[in-house]
């Protein structure tokens, strides 16, 4: 497992995200598909949630999963799949295809930080490990933004998950902190770091040739002296994450709502008929990742 890097952003932001993110999962689309497959259970309840009939955006699909849910009420919502990376929208095309039963999927072609939508087209958006992979708070704070303003003014529901720096037993990843300043000895502001993804299947390829070029015969000595080209062999890709502290995510969230002129809170806070908010539902912690739920109104 190679380690997870702290770094500096120091390039345009949108250039480091070309460089870092979009380039990465268009190489790595295949591959990274095959290993994200599972629904969290937060995100498959507030899409089994939804009333019949509604019509939702998935900002940043990736390779569609969630486009197939609720699997309780397969076909119920409508779920439209939008994402950078042409190569993981191929694959979102069909999601949830079985053999011999092609589904063909809504999605489309574009950028989460982009106004293709009217105002209020859809019922419902989620934003699922992508938000994190923009390299600006404000750039964040747009996305949060974009998000809210693609629902509906009066009933519109928002899910964003980002990961986190509290990173649970099971994780893979060991998140390195600058700083230990903030709350729970994490940094208020996240942490800006490279995540490595390694083609594993290079990997076996590469091996398999390493066995075939070392004679049986070879001492120890010159089979780790070997070592090094195997290594080179084997593609590794750094991919952009801004790893976000506890409750950045809840700030950022309240920053993009009040800068759109909307009230933080519940409808029944308002002390006045015709305003609009914002209420947060749920926020908090899951297996390494953070999230918020965000419901709009109008009283």
């Amino acid at each position: 497992m190679k380690p997870v890097k702290s770094i500096t952003i120091i390039d345009d932001p949108q250039v480091h995200e070309d460089q870092h993110v979009h380039a990465v999962y268009d190489q790595i689309a295949s591959h990274f598909s095959s290993t994200r497959y599972k629904p969290w259970p937060i995100i498959a309840k507030f899409l089994s949630d939804l009333p019949t009939g509604w019509i939702g955006l998935d900002s940043g699909t990736g390779n569609g999963k969630y486009l197939p849910l609720p699997a309780d009420r397969p076909g119920s919502v409508l779920t439209i799949g939008l994402d950078r990376s042409r190569n993981l929208l191929q694959i979102a095309q069909h999601a949830g295809s079985e053999p011999g039963c092609l589904i063909t999927r809504e999605v489309v072609w574009g950028d989460i930080l982009g106004s293709g939508w009217r105002l209020g087209a859809f019922d419902y958006t989620i934003s699922i490990a992508t938000i994190h992979h923009l390299a600006s708070h404000d750039r964040r704070k747009l996305a949060v933004q974009r998000l809210l303003q693609a629902v509906s003014p009066i009933h519109g529901r928002v899910m964003i998950y980002v990961w986190a720096i509290e990173q649970d037993e099971l994780s893979k990843r060991s998140i390195p902190t600058s700083d230990t300043n903030g709350s729970d000895h994490y940094p208020l502001t996240g942490e800006d770091v490279f995540v490595p993804w390694v083609m594993s299947q290079n990997q076996h390829t590469a091996k398999g040739k390493f066995k075939n070029d070392i004679p049986p015969s070879a001492t120890s000595k010159e089979v780790m002296s070997a070592a090094p080209t195997l290594a080179a062999e084997i593609p590794v890709y750094n991919r952009y994450y801004h790893m976000f502290a506890k409750g950045e995510l809840k700030q950022l969230t309240i920053q993009a709502v009040e800068g759109l002129g909307l009230m933080v809170g519940s409808r029944e806070s308002a002390n006045a008929k015709g305003c609009r908010g914002v209420e947060i539902i749920q926020e908090g912690w899951e297996r390494s990742n953070y999230y918020v739920e965000l419901r709009r109104w109008v009283s």
